[in-house]
């Protein structure tokens, strides 16, 4: 006998028989996600700010999820190589990405070969908040002001150094503006991540850096290092004595760098909703919130369709300032 001319129940029980051995992973997946240890990828060293927020987040999310998270450090081609590694990893949940306006935004437009696409292969989480940029000088620069290091850039063109978390990373392209915005020119040394720049701005190799607030915090208000200025419209409450760029005359140069959760795009709408509610839970807790906050991040939780619009718009506000500093795909 025909499966079409079984009854219709029979036909129809056949077809929903055929499907489940068909889609054997997806409903592991599902069903019992989560199944192992979440990985989860920080495309950066360890011990800078990014890896910091992920390992809290990812320690809260540990209980509801029954599962341990693991984080994997991945550094290397601006945050490229671990990115790229997620949007071809499996997309059951199990492997997701720490990333940022470098990783998901920038690298779009300054790598010529990023091997992913930060919107077509990635779904995002959860919308994190932003890093503030602090301009910050090693102790032995003659500067205490904004104006004090214009004017001592100005008077050596190229002869001062600043140093960044990478090509593309915000702290270059915030510097990069800034430069534009002053008409100064510093010689741009790239880092793989937060925590080598700064020991190389305490021990004296960099002249200055744009960085996140977060990565040089504790060095700014331990008198390792001195800050001038902020380049947000507010003063960080962290370091209440450094003012604001537009304070010191400078009113076009404000930056700052988001950070959000993603996983691979393909990845069960189920599984990225149980995923996403655990991070938003753990993000808005007052116990996690005080320790992100504390060391200078500014928490600005999103759900993953609020995330994505501004994603879009965020790209395309990074895209702008790339072009006018005139940075070139590598």
């Amino acid at each position: 006998m025909s499966s079409t001319s079984l009854p219709l129940n029979r036909r129809h029980l056949l077809g929903l028989a055929g499907g489940l051995i068909a889609a054997p992973s997806i409903l592991r997946a599902q069903g019992t996600f989560p199944s192992k240890p979440i990985t989860l990828v920080v495309p950066y060293p360890a011990a800078g700010p990014t890896d910091v927020i992920a390992r809290i987040v990812g320690q809260a999310i540990e209980e509801p999820l029954k599962q341990r998270v693991i984080i994997e450090n991945k550094p290397g081609a601006s945050g490229s190589i671990g990115t790229r590694a997620v949007a071809m990893a499996e997309p059951d949940g199990h492997t997701i990405i720490f990333g940022n306006n470098q990783t998901h935004g920038n690298n779009m437009f300054l790598l010529k070969a990023p091997g992913y696409d930060a919107v077509r292969d990635f779904a995002p989480l959860a919308g994190v908040g932003a890093f503030p940029h602090a301009l910050v000088v090693k102790n032995g620069l003659p500067v205490k002001s904004l104006p004090e290091l214009i004017a001592l850039a100005k008077s050596q063109p190229g002869k001062l150094n600043y140093g960044s978390t990478g090509i593309g990373s915000g702290s270059h392209l915030s510097m990069e503006l800034l430069m534009k915005r002053t008409g100064i020119e510093m010689v741009h040394i790239p880092y793989k991540g937060a925590a080598p720049l700064v020991q190389d701005i305490i021990g004296g190799a960099i002249d200055v850096s744009l960085s996140t607030l977060p990565s040089v915090l504790a060095q700014i208000t331990g008198g390792q290092m001195r800050g001038l200025g902020i380049a947000s419209a507010a003063r960080a409450p962290q370091v209440k004595d450094v003012p604001t760029f537009r304070e010191q005359g400078i009113s076009n140069a404000d930056a700052e760098s988001w950070a959000a959760f993603f996983a691979p795009v393909k990845t069960p709408t189920a599984i990225v909703e149980r995923i996403s509610n655990e991070i938003v839970t753990a993000l808005r807790s007052p116990a996690v919130a005080e320790r992100i906050t504390g060391f200078g991040f500014a928490l600005t939780v999103r759900q993953p369709a609020d995330f994505g619009a501004y994603l879009k718009q965020e790209i395309d506000t990074w895209a702008e300032i790339i072009k006018a500093a005139g940075i070139t795909a590598e």
